[in-house]
C-alpha cells in the first residue's frame, strides 16, 4: 500500500478542510504523479489508455527519467499496471471487482462517519458545505471531469477530518479504481456520485450523531455500487476477428468443393 498519498494541492478544493495551507507539488514527479492520478479519478483517461513516456514527458514538460519515476510509484500503490514489454497503462477492472473495492470503502468510510457524526465544527461543516456546493455547480454547468474530482475530495476531506492516515492512504488507493469501474460500468444517464446524496452525507453528520452517520455513508456507498452494471462488450476490429485465420492453412475448410462429393 502507498505511503504517499497524491498531494494535497492536486486535488480539488483542498486546503481548508485539510486544516493546511496548500503547496505546489514538491518535485516535478510529484506533479506528474499527480497528474495522472487525478486525470484517471476525474475520468480524463479511459481504462485500459496507454500511458507512453515520451507523451507524458512532453505533454508535462519534463525527462522521460521523471516520467519513468512517477509510473513506477502509481504502479506500486496499484493506480497503474506496468507491464513486462507493454509499458504502463490505465487498468480495466473487472465487474467482479467492485464487490471487494466497495466491501472495503463501506469498513474504512462507515467508521470515518461514525467518528464525525455529530463533532465537527461550523468551520469544518462550512468547508465541507463549500466543497459539495462546488461540487453542485460542476455538475449544473455540465462539467463532469470537475465534478467527479470534487466527489472524491468530499471522501477525502472526510477522511482527513477523522486524523487517521491510514484511512487516508487507503481511500486514495480505492478512489482511483472506485472511478474506473464507473467509468467501465455505470448505468447510463447515472452521475458517478451525485452533490445532492453529499448534502444528504452532510447534514447527517450535522445531525444523525455517529450511528446515523455511518447508516447514512453505507447507503451512499451502497448506491454506488448498485448502479453498476454489465455492460455490453464492444465490437472487436475485424482484424483482430479473423487474426488467426490470416495464414493460409490455419484452418481446415468447412465447405466441399463444387462438383465433388
Amino acid at each position: 500500500m502507498s505511503t504517499r498519498p497524491p498531494s494535497p494541492a492536486a486535488r480539488p478544493g483542498a486546503g481548508p478542510v485539510a486544516g493546511a495551507t496548500a503547496t505546489k507539488a514538491t518535485t516535478a514527479t510529484d506533479r506528474v504523479y499527480d497528474g495522472i492520478y487525478r486525470a484517471i479519478v476525474e475520468h480524463r483517461l479511459a481504462p485500459g489508455a496507454r500511458l507512453r513516456e515520451e507523451e507524458l514527458a512532453e505533454s508535462f514538460a519534463v525527462s522521460r527519467t521523471v516520467v519513468r519515476q512517477a509510473l513506477q510509484r502509481l504502479a506500486q500503490d496499484q493506480v497503474i499496471e506496468l507491464r513486462h514489454n507493454r509499458g504502463a497503462q490505465v487498468p480495466q477492472p473487472g465487474l467482479e471487482d467492485a464487490a471487494p473495492v466497495f466491501d472495503a470503502r463501506r469498513v474504512v468510510e462507515c467508521e470515518i462517519a461514525r467518528r464525525l457524526g455529530g463533532r465537527l465544527t461550523p468551520d469544518q461543516l462550512a468547508d465541507l458545505r463549500s466543497l459539495v456546493e462546488a461540487e453542485a455547480a460542476a455538475e449544473a454547468r455540465g462539467d463532469s471531469a470537475a465534478a467527479i474530482g470534487l466527489s472524491g475530495e468530499f471522501h477525502r476531506a472526510l477522511a482527513r477530518l477523522a486524523g487517521n492516515p491510514v484511512f487516508m492512504r487507503m481511500l486514495d488507493e480505492l478512489l482511483p479504481t472506485t472511478s474506473l469501474l464507473m467509468a467501465l460500468y455505470k448505468r447510463p444517464g447515472r452521475p458517478a456520485c451525485v452533490a445532492h446524496r453529499h448534502q444528504e452525507m452532510l447534514a447527517a453528520l450535522q445531525e444523525a450523531g455517529a450511528a446515523g452517520s455511518a447508516a447514512e455513508m453505507r447507503r451512499h456507498l451502497d448506491e454506488l455500487e448498485r448502479s453498476l452494471t454489465p455492460q455490453p462488450a464492444p465490437a472487436a476490429p475485424l482484424r483482430d476477428v479473423f487474426a488467426p485465420y490470416r495464414e493460409p492453412g490455419s484452418i481446415a475448410p468447412t465447405r466441399k468443393p463444387v462438383g465433388k462429393a
